[in-house]
């Protein structure tokens, strides 16, 4: 699947996302549901200043006496005492206010963040289980925005969201109550012209999922575009690309921008046309506050509450219909998450999979095909034993499926008829994992990964003794070269081992392969970027790791294609020749012997 092809088509399924996100929710339900809990009254606090200033305008302003029975006691506050009480009154709340907005606060990051970790945890080891061809067919980008980006778009604010919505919604709440006690003919208007505002937030939801898909292709691109810039740095210095590099950059980054300026003209409207409904909202409550009040029906305190609560409701229903909007690029996220989640590996074990203990006769080919695009085939009707501790070399034309024929043993990809058997065994009734354990291969470019030289060695096999390494070391010829690291073993690589010459990192991967000691080999074109010096040395390494082993081996070198068992000759996908060198060589217009005139024989002379 090309993941910037997606549709986020359950975007608008709340039932159905929610359902999805639940079981990561549940864990955290005790701490979700308090910090529920410290949002209402966080919200219902908003109406008290809103209240305060009724008994402060009848009272203070009005200079009139408070009388009121508690208990059977008639009590009576003075304007002085209350000028007094209500500031102080207001600051107390606002100072419960802020402590529960620190704690709802708290709670919300602690719950967004785990829920988000869990969220990336099961994507990424669903991303690591993804079949090669899933990675051929991505950038780096487009996995790296919606592996890592999406699910913290998507977790992060859901919950964090649903608590901004609690507390606008008690916020607006309170202020109704406020505004239902100072005046319900007046209340009855405010809402209803609320209500009328709140409705542009409908109309734009189909319209944020579109640019949302949109921007996270074009996030992507971008992200890859930073990538290359990095790993192909050389050749762009080299090939004088930077200008090109950067147009790319500029173009995609302008697209974005288009593209959120196009979200804006299509939504910018709507604060705007809220902020009209509710300013028209405001007049007419003027306008009929002018009339109670004149008419003896309301006091100015109560008309003075009621206003201050309709402009501070404004706040939180303004913050309702953001939150809103926002909620939707967050469901379309979560759409994109479970669209990650529902991505099947096309590369699994068969139900009653067995394990594979080791190789004991031979590797067959049997009339093999494969194809990488539909229509498109690589391999054709192969046919080839290779027996246990036999080592094939594998020559041809480039673009011929040599690397493709060794790629099929590990099950990198599935063959599309056919079958690949060991002991007589398709490979598809074995484990992937006990397959693979059975397999050490070799590349032209071998992956070092971030951290120190011993690390990169053990990757072959965790659980090897400290003797075990030692003797990949040596059989690898890499003692020298960790002798002379200030650290040795612990020596950390950069980025990709690119700390270390090519020679070097191929001896590392050898050291690798040597670890794993399993009984399949593959070296694919494993001294081909090498000078001679390099090369030799690593080919001591390569004998070594090729002892008592079948070995696949895709070569350029004369001498490792000479002193193979056997030779097979992949043209165009199909096997023409096969044979020993002398073999090959007695075939009048043999490929094999086309081959050996254009490419090896100059080999044979400088050697």
């Amino acid at each position: 699947m090309k993941l910037e092809m997606t549709t986020a088509k359950n975007s608008f399924k709340y039932r159905w996302l929610l359902s999805r996100i639940m079981p990561y929710i549940a864990p955290y339900w005790f701490r979700i549901t308090l910090g529920f809990l410290v949002a209402i009254p966080l919200g219902l606090l908003d109406g008290v200043t809103a209240f305060a200033l009724k008994p402060y305008m009848d009272y203070v302003v009005g200079g009139k006496a408070l009388e009121f029975t508690f208990l059977n006691n008639d009590i009576t506050i003075t304007s002085i005492q209350m000028a007094f009480i209500l500031p102080f009154a207001v600051i107390l709340f606002a100072v419960i206010q802020g402590v529960l907005r620190y704690l709802n606060g708290y709670l919300s990051s602690w719950t967004s963040a785990h829920i988000t970790n869990d969220v990336k945890f099961d994507l990424f080891k669903r991303l690591v289980h993804m079949h090669p061809q899933f990675f051929d067919e991505n950038s780096s980008g487009i996995i790296i925005s919606r592996y890592m980006g999406d699910p913290g778009a998507a977790s992060a604010g859901i919950v964090d969201n649903i608590k901004t919505i609690t507390t606008s919604l008690f916020g607006a709440l309170g202020l109704i109550a406020v505004m239902l006690y100072s005046s319900w003919k007046l209340a009855i208007i405010g809402v209803v012209v609320l209500c009328v505002a709140f409705l542009p937030v409908a109309l734009i939801r189909k319209r944020i999922k579109e640019a949302s898909n949109r921007s996270m292709v074009i996030g992507g691109n971008i992200t890859t575009n930073i990538n290359e810039t990095y790993n192909g740095n050389k050749v762009m210095a080299a090939y004088g690309l930077q200008d090109k590099m950067y147009d790319y950059f500029e173009k995609q980054t302008w697209d974005g921008y288009n593209v959120g300026m196009s979200l804006y003209k299509r939504s910018g409207w709507m604060s705007p046309l809220m902020y009209l409904i509710a300013s028209c909202g405001i007049a007419t409550v003027l306008g009929v506050g002018t009339y109670l009040i004149n008419s003896g029906q309301m006091t100015a305190g109560s008309f003075a509450s009621f206003v201050t609560s309709l402009l501070l409701l404004y706040k939180p229903v303004k913050t309702l219909g953001n939150t809103l909007t926002g909620i939707q690029g967050i469901f379309v996220a979560m759409g994109r998450v479970f669209e990650l989640f529902d991505l099947k590996p096309e590369i699994i074990d068969s139900p009653n999979a067995r394990e594979l203990q080791g190789l004991n006769e031979s590797i067959k080919f049997e009339n093999v095909n494969f194809e990488y695009i539909p229509n498109q085939p690589v391999l054709k009707n192969l046919n080839l034993t290779v027996a246990k501790n036999e080592t094939l070399a594998i020559v041809g034309n480039s673009g011929g499926g040599k690397s493709t024929l060794v790629n099929l043993i590990p099950r990198f990809y599935d063959i599309k008829s056919g079958a690949i058997k060991i002991d007589d065994v398709d490979i598809r009734e074995y484990t992937i994992d006990s397959l693979r354990q059975n397999i050490s291969m070799v590349f032209q470019d071998n992956f070092l990964y971030s951290g120190t030289i011993k690390e990169n060695i053990m990757m072959g096999n965790f659980n090897a003794t400290a003797e075990d390494l030692q003797q990949a070391i040596y059989s690898a010829h890499l003692q020298d070269m960790i002798k002379e690291l200030p650290q040795g073993l612990e020596t950390m690589l950069g980025e990709r081992g690119l700390t270390l010459s090519g020679g070097q990192r191929q001896r590392v991967a050898i050291a690798r392969a040597m670890l794993r000691n399993a009984p399949i080999v593959i070296l694919d074109e494993a001294t081909s970027a090498l000078d001679n010096e390099s090369e030799a040395i690593v080919q001591k390494a390569m004998d070594n790791l090729m002892k008592d082993r079948t070995v696949f081996i895709i070569a350029h070198r004369l001498s490792t294609i000479k002193n193979a068992d056997r030779i097979a000759v992949i043209n165009e996908g199909e096997l023409v020749e096969l044979g020993t060198h002398e073999e090959l060589m007695n075939i009048e217009n043999g490929q094999y012997k086309a081959l050996y005139e254009m490419q090896f024989k100059k080999q044979e002379v400088n050697a």
